[in-house]
């Protein structure tokens, strides 16, 4: 495994942070994580115990009841929603459980799409996609469309998607849940050594044990919140 690169500021720091359900239920609370540009971090928990809603804390999709969260020194609760937003597009890959892949467009531009929202939608970008694809198996296929792929291939295309525009910090909710071994190993090293290599930093939420290996920490997600975890 590739040595993190360590800085003195971290890039990420999510503080006190508590989050409740309607009807009441606690998902967790008093939530702390710090995260150092070139860290791999693995978050395991069962299912329902808040790993993709802390994804989409940490993205300022959603908001906790208490607590704060801070990426690249920025106050997510101090920023306006467009602030947010731009904040993401430039900072931020998310590989959501869903894919989110847009079915009116072919799969080059479903991951060039983080670089048009940043305006670079040049031949540079469409290069950039392209190579993104091929790096996640997926050469050949880029005029191809959503409808045409598997479930598997579209969770491909959505983590080409994620790191196309080399984001500081990438939020990954279960990446590999559709992938065989074979691949998912695979992935899960582009992972690695991508981030690894453009600063950036991983947070990973998964119930794979294969997954969790890959990364420099492994957590478990509780209602006291994250505990040092060794997967076996």
């Amino acid at each position: 495994m590739l040595a993190p690169v360590r800085h003195s500021s971290s890039l990420l720091e999510v503080s006190g942070l508590r989050k409740t359900v309607p009807g009441g239920r606690t998902l967790f609370a008093g939530l702390e994580l710090s995260l150092s540009q070139g860290e791999f971090v693995a978050i395991m928990g069962e299912s329902g115990a808040g790993k993709s809603t802390l994804l989409n804390l940490i993205a300022g999709l959603d908001t906790a009841d208490e607590g704060s969260i801070t990426i690249e020194g920025q106050a997510l609760g101090g920023l306006t929603d467009d602030e947010r937003t731009r904040l993401r597009r430039r900072a931020i890959g998310f590989v959501f459980q869903a894919f989110h892949v847009l079915p009116h467009l072919s799969l080059q531009q479903n991951v060039a799409l983080p670089l048009v929202l940043q305006h670079d939608a040049g031949k540079a970008a469409q290069e950039r996609a392209r190579a993104m694809l091929t790096d996640v198996g997926m050469a050949g296929r880029e005029n191809d469309y959503p409808r045409e792929l598997s479930g598997g291939e579209l969770q491909r295309v959505a983590i080409a998607r994620a790191l196309v525009h080399q984001p500081l910090l990438i939020l990954a909710d279960e990446p590999t849940g559709n992938l065989d071994p074979d691949i998912a190993a695979k992935i899960l090293q582009l992972f690695s050594s991508r981030v690894r290599r453009s600063g950036g930093s991983v947070v990973l939420v998964t119930h794979s044990r294969l997954a969790a290996a890959v990364a420099d920490r492994t957590y478990l997600l509780t209602p006291a919140g994250l505990k040092q975890h060794a997967p076996a």
